[in-house]
């Protein structure tokens, strides 16, 4: 029933090369300049590295995390359509609150590439602003705390589901990031100060579940790698020498090139891949800080993240640096949370829209946003003109 349709939603965002989780970290990875390509046989790949005019339309990475991004928004709305009419309101909140976190994830993954998304599922769907897509994931995310907060998520849902998911918190973290990227600052705030960064929040992964990363590029070396120890970042940003996340997310082989190989997230089969980080939180609320005038709270929120160690995360993921005793102009304080964001959500699949929020030079990205699929302007013909970059 309802359930097993909940469960594919995680299976089609998470499972595989053709996956959602795939395509989004390695799609904003070669973008942005965190990743490169081994082989040069990896054509779509080989497009986004190139970017410009290289990637259009027919890119199959993009193609197929237009179609994941879909099915799941379509799989969810029937799940979201007939919970309420189950008479267990308990189970039927944790259908509702878990088919809302994919929901909302798959609208705000399109909404992070393409300046304009569907409204719907369907024929001849019309587009709304990208913008407008992240709000609409933000409802999606309030209509599953108000169904949670009326009826609480039951033991017997929470065994039916795939283990790691912590749901509320999740819900808020998600709506923490969408209001940020909307530049709802108050509101993220608000929802940042709501997640329990003591508690992890992860796609768990097993012997017959591969983590997606590991199976396709890690485990193989002949996809993707980080392109240094910089992570993609520009000198003036690079990471510290001493940064303790280098090491996390990167680990070295002196014997074959690449020298850089994926660490992290994806450094093994069963891995667990985070849907948010605690680092992430805080650096929004630095930045929601910072955006609304109140540079002294910012600095704070931004130098625990700095100073933060890897036995005080619960990935155990930390800069331990000392913290930053004057961050400069205004200007300068902005930089200091881009760069930590960089480093922090390293293959997170954010630092496309980062990049755009604080206005970074194009030159440091290959695009701006992606061409639409010719397959959706072959069969819409609501499908906007492609942006230039």
């Amino acid at each position: 029933g309802l359930a097993a349709v909940a469960v594919g939603l995680q299976r089609v965002y998470t499972l595989g090369r053709g996956s959602t989780l795939y395509n989004l970290v390695n799609i904003n990875g070669l973008t942005t300049n965190e990743l490169i390509v081994v082989n040069p046989g990896n054509t779509a790949e080989v497009q986004l590295a190139a970017g410009g005019t290289s990637v259009d339309g027919n890119n199959s990475m993009l193609t197929q995390y237009w179609s994941t991004c879909n099915k799941v928004i379509y799989d969810a709305d029937l799940i979201l359509a007939n919970a309420n009419n189950l008479a267990d309101k308990n189970y039927a909140s944790g259908l509702i609150a878990y088919a809302s976190i994919f929901k909302a994830m798959s609208l705000g993954a399109m909404a992070q590439f393409w300046e304009k998304i569907p409204a719907g599922i369907g024929t001849n769907v019309s587009f709304i602003d990208r913008v407008d897509g992240f709000k609409k994931a933000i409802l999606v995310i309030d209509d599953a705390i108000a169904a949670t907060s009326a009826n609480a998520i039951s033991a017997t849902f929470i065994s039916n589901m795939p283990a790691g998911i912590n749901i509320v918190n999740t819900l808020y973290a998600l709506k923490a990031r969408y209001s940020l990227y909307a530049n709802l600052y108050p509101q993220a705030l608000a929802a940042a100060n709501l997640v329990d960064l003591t508690k992890r929040s992860t796609f768990n992964f097993d012997a017959l579940t591969l983590n997606p990363i590991f199976e396709t590029a890690t485990s193989t070396n002949n996809v993707v790698q980080p392109k240094d120890s910089t992570l993609g970042l520009i000198p003036a940003l690079a990471p510290a020498l001493t940064d303790g996340r280098v090491g996390f997310y990167t680990s070295i082989n002196a014997q074959a090139a690449p020298r850089f190989r994926i660490n992290g997230f994806a450094n093994a089969a069963a891995a667990a891949f985070p849907i948010y980080l605690p680092g992430e939180i805080t650096l929004i609320k630095a930045e929601c800080y910072a955006r609304t005038d109140d540079s002294t709270s910012s600095k704070t929120f931004l130098n625990q993240v700095i100073t933060k160690t890897a036995a005080s995360d619960v990935f155990g993921l930390g800069a331990n640096l000392p913290p930053i005793n004057s961050f400069g102009s205004y200007a300068a304080l902005l930089d200091e949370i881009y760069k930590q964001r960089c480093i922090e959500l390293f293959m997170s699949g954010q630092k496309l829209e980062d990049m755009r929020r604080f206005a970074r030079p194009t030159s440091e990205r290959k695009r701006n946003l992606m061409p639409y699929p010719v397959r959706e302007r072959d069969n819409n013909p609501n499908t906007p003109a492609n942006p230039p970059f």
